[in-house]
């Protein structure tokens, strides 16, 4: 009786099933062959099957990675303005009221001053939180180191968000990448108010001279 092929030894291993002969013992070379090729098969049939999961994985890995360092790259410093006064290195807030005969005529003042060698370019955003409405208040322009962002009172009733967005390049201005997004929620409530626009100028010349703004900027 011949000997089975090296493919049914493997089907007969694979089964749990021990081959018998009343004729003869099976040879140890046949056996030895049977668990060669059933090896390397087994071999091949994994390295087939893992290679692509294994390309995937490292290909989803650097894809993961690459997005969280976009993403880290691009996300601007974002800050909480609350008081009527701020300063963060190169950028120097202060905010005024001078009131006019009515509501409707009673103006907001924001002085922004900054060190252009920090952020050349500048922007300024109001928006409602709850519509997600946004209008351009500024559009983004070169810094000169001192602008007065004048709006009316009634404005904030609208737009409660005011967004301060500076830009450390054009390239940045031109493609909306702020490298620091100063906000607040309405007008302060320590923002003082002035009869006149002298003692507003005077005020607030006098008070962002005051903050540690770290400018290098003087107020005019």
């Amino acid at each position: 009786m011949s000997e089975p092929s090296a493919d049914v030894a493997i089907l007969l291993v694979d089964a749990g099933i021990a081959r018998r002969s009343s004729e003869a013992p099976t040879k140890p070379l046949a056996s030895s062959k049977a668990d060669t090729l059933r090896g390397r098969k087994k071999r091949a049939s994994v390295g087939r099957s893992g290679l692509p999961a294994l390309l995937l994985l490292v290909g989803l890995s650097f894809a993961s990675g690459a997005a969280v360092h976009s993403s880290a790259a691009e996300a601007p410093r974002e800050v909480h303005g609350m008081a009527d006064a701020f300063a963060a290195p190169g950028v120097a807030l202060a905010w005024g009221v001078v009131r006019g005969a009515s509501e409707t005529a009673t103006v907001v003042v924001v002085r922004i001053v900054t060190d252009p060698a920090s952020y050349p370019w500048l922007a300024v955003a109001g928006g409602d939180p709850f519509t997600q409405r946004k209008q351009p208040l500024l559009p983004a322009i070169r810094s000169t180191g001192v602008t007065d962002l004048r709006l009316p009172r009634a404005h904030f009733a609208d737009f409660p968000r005011t967004e301060l967005r500076f830009y450390e390049s054009a390239a940045a201005a031109q493609q909306d990448r702020p490298a620091l997004v100063v906000y607040f929620l309405g007008v302060p409530d320590t923002t003082p108010e002035f009869a006149t626009e002298d003692k507003l100028q005077s005020y607030l010349n006098d008070r962002v001279a005051r903050l540690p703004d770290g400018t290098g900027s003087k107020a005019p």
